[in-house]
């Protein structure tokens, strides 16, 4: 009973090479027009929607219901979870976005994101077994000795071996600063690791030959709190001097977290006694490494929230246009819809309708948002000069609001398609349930939502006087003032106007509160994010609005029904949607007061 998921395919390529101009980006960075066209770039796509579509979507309920099991140390996946990896692995998919130096393809994070998308739409559990080996290798090979490089990354990008980030302790988890597990020198150069980390997300499995952990540890002399943190590499099997897998590290499984959802993935207990370990990048700056691959999974992590909700709204409407229940309320005026029938389709009803464009207008503007901070990474990585720059702020700014903004929506779209399906969306058999408890997670790993709100308010904006945010306003305002003259935009561009004027006014009221009490910024963080994401969204879909509105004439009656469908999404976005920022732009501004003068005692 459960829909087949089906790839977007051609918003994705709307994206890349009508709202973004992908293509032409890739030409003019040297290092990106070595690996990639747009001939190049639409093969992948295709080929990854094959394997997403027929290899893992297909396990994913099957890994639900089966999970994931724990003996003698040792975690066995769902059956079908292995096949579907090597398959996945021989693709070289893992290797996808990696440095070509060692055998990754070198694509850009714009390709890499739709990519993610897809896998996490088909299987969150099968996504976070390559994604986090594909988050390591970028930290490794960004601050990782030539030496670990070339014996490890290699075998990382082809799947061969997989890898997981192990930073979580039982006392220590936002606050890594406290962190206990040590790293004792050797006189080889090597460190003996020991200590226990917690919800390590494939920390144990059988799909790969060799985990490669990458773990957070200090020296017995390291400074206290974050500023003594090292990263050191830990492998499951020491590699012998022929490249062979030599003896077992002292490094083990103690147990598995029986969780709400993602049951296929194994998420461990892990305990390191002396485990042979080797430094990645300086000592003490080991932080500064590993968020490296953080800022990498806190947007992907985004982007899990997102595939969940891609899933609930084709799942939804597939049901909503099948489902016979009641007629329209006018028709008595207007007659039934299906007078062929004993009742209409639930898609005559205004609330279902409202549900489903909600879902349709918020997965596509978070796609279109994503692809849009992709954008800026592959220009902070690849490009130069002001570009570049520019890039990196973006992306700094960004990527919380990617993390949160993403995964909250994807929750409350998993729990609208459940909605949609009434009470068959409580019932297992239907799949709608098993992606309610798979998007939960997304809000919670790779630091709370709240965090990644206070990331963006306080780290970033109030830290910068605003300015980080400058960088964004600027360029919709530049958008605005281009494009003013256009009458067809102005449904778009007026409202859209509005809502920047009021962030930065927002951003300027908090700022001046916050000299007199820092609290503000704590007790406005969530809320300031979700001005933020739907003020960003709107920026994007005027883009996808303007494109539409040109190309809708001139593409065949096919091609016209998409962009118009494009359209009239765009203005239940502004109409429906947006004038959500209102609210929350009045509760950011109340002030905290009524969340302090509470005594503890009171709640």
């Amino acid at each position: 009973m459960v829909a087949e998921y089906k790839v977007p395919l051609n918003d994705m390529s709307f994206l890349l090479y009508e709202v973004f101009k992908a293509d032409r980006m890739w030409q003019k960075l040297p290092e990106l027009a070595k690996n990639i066209d747009r001939e190049t770039a639409d093969a992948i796509l295709q080929e990854s929607a094959k394997i997403v579509e027929q290899q893992i979507s297909p396990i994913s309920r099957q890994g639900d219901e089966i999970g994931v099991c724990f003996s003698n140390g040792e975690v066995t996946t769902a059956p079908g979870y292995k096949e579907a990896y090597t398959i996945y692995s021989q693709g070289g998919w893992t290797g996808l976005g990696g440095d070509v130096t060692y055998g990754g393809m070198g694509m850009p994070k714009m390709l890499t994101a739709l990519h993610e998308e897809m896998l996490c739409s088909a299987d969150v559990s099968f996504s976070l077994y390559p994604i986090l080996t594909a988050g390591a290798a970028l930290s490794l090979a960004k601050h990782g000795c030539e030496e670990l490089k070339q014996r490890y990354l290699t075998r990382m990008y082809t799947g061969e071996w997989s890898a997981s980030m192990c930073l979580t302790e039982a006392h220590a988890g936002s606050d890594l600063g406290i962190i206990r597990t040590k790293a004792v020198p050797q006189t080889d150069g090597s460190y003996h690791i020991t200590g226990n980390k917690m919800f390590i997300t494939g920390g144990e499995h059988d799909l790969a030959d060799n985990i490669i952990h990458l773990v957070l540890a200090k020296l017995p002399d390291a400074p206290a709190g974050p500023k003594g943190i090292s990263l050191f590499l830990v492998p499951k099997f020491q590699i012998n001097d022929d490249e062979t897998l030599g003896e077992h590290n002292n490094v083990s499984c103690g147990s598995i977290e029986h969780k709400m959802g993602i049951h296929a993935s194994a998420t461990c207990v892990m305990n390191f006694d002396g485990a042979k370990g080797y430094l990645v990048g300086e000592l003490n700056k080991g932080l500064a490494c590993m968020f490296t691959m953080m800022n990498f999974e806190r947007i992907g992590v985004g982007i899990q929230g997102l595939g969940a909700s891609v899933r609930s709204y084709q799942n939804a409407l597939e049901y909503a246009k099948d489902r016979i229940q009641g007629r329209t309320l006018d028709s008595k005026k207007n007659g039934v819809k299906n007078p062929n029938k004993e009742a209409d389709s639930i898609m005559v009803h205004g609330d279902v309708r409202r549900m489903l464009l909600n879902m349709k207008a918020l997965n596509e503007g978070s796609r279109a948002l994503a692809s849009y901070i992709s954008m800026q990474l592959d220009y902070a990585t690849y490009g130069e000069g002001k570009e570049k720059s520019k890039g990196e702020a973006l992306v700094a700014l960004m990527t919380p609001l990617a993390k949160a903004f993403f995964t909250d929506i994807g929750f409350e779209n998993t729990v609208a398609g459940q909605q949609v399906f009434g009470g068959h969306g409580y019932i297992r058999e239907w799949g709608q349930e098993q992606l309610v408890r798979d998007a939960r997670i997304t809000q919670i790993y790779e630091g709370t939502n709240g965090i990644q709100a206070m990331d963006l308010l306080v780290r970033k904006i109030a830290t910068s006087q605003g300015a980080m945010l400058e960088v964004f306003t600027d360029e919709v305002n530049a958008y605005i003032e281009e494009n003013k003259d256009n009458v067809e935009m102005e449904e778009f561009l007026t409202p859209l106007a509005f809502a920047i004027t009021d962030l930065n006014d927002l951003t300027a009221d908090l700022l001046t509160k916050s000299k007199e009490n820092i609290n503000e910024l704590g007790a406005s963080a969530n809320d300031y994010l979700h001005v933020f994401g739907y003020t960003a969204m709107a920026y994007i879909w005027a883009r996808m609005a303007q494109v539409s509105l040109t190309q809708k004439e001139s593409n065949g009656e096919s091609g016209a029904d998409f962009y118009q469908g494009k359209i009239e999404t765009a203005r239940y976005y502004f109409s429906r949607v947006l004038p959500r920022r209102v609210s929350l732009t009045i509760s950011a501004k109340s002030g905290c007061d009524c969340l302090f003068d509470i005594k503890d005692e009171l709640f």
